[in-house]
C-alpha cells in the first residue's frame, strides 16, 4: 500500500488535491458497496446535516445525502479492514509528513438521484480539529453522465473529479471550498476527515 500512499501524498503535494485511483482494492472496495447498500436498504442511514454536534442543521437545498458512521465497535471485518488502512496510512503520513494527525471519524455517504452538495468547507468555524478530508469512492462503472462528480475550487479555477471505484481523494479541510455536483444516479462513498486533538 506504500505505493498508493506515496501517490496520494506527491499528488496533493503537486496539486493541494491528492488523488490515487486504486487506493482500495477491488475486493474491499466491493465488499464496503455491499455493506452501505445492506445498511441503506435497512433503512440505517440518516440525512446529513451541516455542523458539528453543537450546531446542526438540515436543509435538502444545500445537502441531500444520507450517511452512516463507521466504527470499529460496529465489528464488521471489512469495515475494521478499512480502518486498518487508514491507521497504516495516518502512521505513514505522520511519519514522511510530520502531520501531527491523532484520530480520525468516517461514514458512509450515499446521495440518491437528484441529490448535490453546494460549495462549502469542511472545517468547521467552532472546531479546528479537522485537518484533511479523505473521501474515496465505491462507484462501479461510473459513467460522465452520471454526474456528481467532485468540484474542487481552486483559486482562479475548477477541478472536477469523477467518483469511481476505489479512487481516494485528499485535501486540507480549511483550504479548498468543495461541492458535490448533482448526481443522476445513486452516488456511494466513505467520506471523512484525519483530526488533530
Amino acid at each position: 500500500m506504500q505505493k498508493a500512499f506515496n501517490i496520494l501524498i506527491d499528488s496533493y503535494i503537486d496539486d493541494k488535491v491528492g488523488i490515487a485511483e486504486n487506493f482500495l482494492t477491488a475486493e474491499l472496495a466491493s465488499q464496503l458497496t455491499s455493506n452501505l447498500l445492506a445498511l441503506y436498504t435497512k433503512n440505517q442511514f440518516q440525512s446529513a446535516g451541516t455542523g458539528n454536534e453543537k450546531i446542526v442543521l438540515h436543509d435538502k437545498l444545500y445537502r441531500g445525502d444520507m450517511i452512516y458512521w463507521l466504527d470499529r465497535k460496529h465489528n464488521d471485518p471489512f469495515e475494521n479492514e478499512f480502518f486498518d488502512l487508514m491507521d497504516s496510512f495516518v502512521t505513514y503520513l505522520n511519519s514522511t509528513c510530520y502531520t501531527g494527525i491523532t484520530g480520525y471519524e468516517f461514514h458512509y455517504a450515499l446521495y440518491p438521484a437528484g441529490s448535490f452538495y453546494k460549495k462549502h468547507l469542511d472545517q468547521f468555524r467552532n472546531d479546528p480539529s479537522r485537518q484533511y478530508s479523505m473521501i474515496t469512492y465505491l462507484n462501479a462503472d461510473w459513467q460522465e453522465a452520471d454526474g456528481g462528480q467532485l468540484r474542487i475550487y481552486q483559486g482562479d479555477h475548477e477541478q472536477d473529479i469523477a467518483p469511481t471505484i476505489g479512487k481516494s481523494i485528499f485535501f486540507k479541510s480549511s483550504e479548498l471550498e468543495h461541492e458535490v455536483l448533482l448526481t443522476n444516479q445513486a452516488r456511494l462513498s466513505i467520506t471523512g476527515w484525519l483530526k488533530v486533538g
